[in-house]
């Protein structure tokens, strides 16, 4: 059923966004790299990936309520792309997974409104539909204001080995017409085996990484699921708007364990946890593969995706991406994603994107940081 949403009477009201902005740079070498994570690429459009959810985010939460929370290294640029915008940056010393981050905003907005809802959400991912991802997140919100745990499932539409997974259980009721339901359990990552009874079967979920809470509800379960890294975040809220914040937050999350929110906390909290499922077109854009499926509308009669000068005879299916004036030029081949870039050059079967993560890693160990 299609959600109607007055948005004027029943989203305007207050809503707090957290977008986690964090990212090694690696699946998207040589265009990503550790100081330009994906999510600061314009890889699925003209936007970066960043901006897109800034926009997309946009009707939920006004700016001053939207707190971006980044890694030291991408501040600068972070900063720079919300030029203007009263949005407030958070930023973590040191990478300490997704409790963490989720922890220390929760803990900055429990200060000044610990039973409004947040919406939790990754900044690098797509959406298709931006006005039906209002509709959910809206209704989502609403529904965490009950002290439930809420997110947010795609229905799965391969067996994807690559997302996690969401049992769906009974039904537990409606918000702006949206029907939520029970979640039994999370799954991690499964083999393809269980993914195809997965999507055969039905009753499981893909894991967006989206949710919805408050900050009482979510810092009382990381208290109760996590309470070491929960003290922790404890520490650091005490000290917000004192002087010496900055150097408790350096002491202080440094220490944190570094875990998943959905280890810390989703598959052991004994809180109400909701999950509706997301109909608005969703990707989280991992590989370069990824993003060949994405814009097939862009694909020329052999279906190759070319982005700058590119010369083609007798090749198909190819993804082909040049940053400079260089001209690239194919022949005979297909399946392949081609990334060239001042310092790197990435050739390689496009089938075989997944694995493009390691490279990094090897050129490093080489001493050829630079490229990395």
């Amino acid at each position: 059923m299609e959600a109607h949403y007055d948005l004027d009477k029943d989203i305007a009201i207050i809503m707090f966004a957290v977008i986690m902005a964090g990212g090694s740079g690696t699946r998207f070498w040589p265009a990503s790299r550790e100081r330009q994570p994906k999510q600061f690429l314009s890889i699925t459009g003209e936007r970066t990936l960043f901006e897109d959810t800034l926009a997309r985010i946009a009707p939920l939460a006004p700016a001053e309520n939207t707190y971006v929370v980044v890694s030291r290294v991408h501040e600068q640029t972070t900063r720079q792309m919300l030029t203007g915008s009263p949005a407030r940056v958070l930023v973590e010393p040191a990478g300490r997974n997704t409790a963490a981050c989720i922890g220390l905003a929760a803990a900055h907005i429990n200060r000044e409104q610990p039973d409004q809802p947040i919406i939790v959400l990754p900044s690098d991912h797509y959406v298709a539909d931006a006005a039906r991802f209002t509709l959910a997140l809206g209704a989502a919100a609403e529904a965490a204001r009950s002290g439930a745990i809420v997110t947010v499932g795609i229905t799965p539409t391969r067996p994807e080995t690559g997302y996690g997974y969401i049992e769906v259980g009974d039904e537990w009721g409606e918000r702006s017409e949206r029907r939520f339901f029970c979640v039994r359990r999370f799954v991690e990552k499964p083999d393809r085996q269980t993914a195809l009874s997965y999507l055969s079967n039905g009753g499981y979920l893909w894991n967006s990484g989206i949710f919805a809470f408050t900050p009482r509800t979510i810092l009382a379960e990381l208290k109760r699921c996590a309470p070491k890294l929960y003290a922790g975040i404890s520490e650091i809220e005490n000290a917000i708007g004192k002087a010496g914040y900055e150097a408790v937050l350096e002491k202080v999350y440094s220490g944190l364990e570094s875990i998943s929110i959905d280890n810390a906390v989703m598959e052991r909290t004994q809180a109400r946890m909701l999950v509706a499922e997301g109909d608005f077109g969703w990707s989280d854009v991992g590989s370069w593969q990824s993003v060949y499926e994405l814009r097939t509308g862009e694909h020329d009669a052999d279906g190759n995706l070319f982005t700058g000068e590119i010369v083609a005879v007798d090749a198909a299916r190819n993804l082909v991406r040049s940053s400079g004036d260089r001209a690239i030029a194919l022949l005979g081949v297909s399946g392949l994603v081609i990334i060239d870039t001042p310092d790197a050059l990435l050739v390689a079967d496009i089938n075989r994107s997944q694995d493009i993560k390691q490279l990094p890693g090897i050129l490093k160990s080489r001493g050829r940081s630079g490229a990395c």
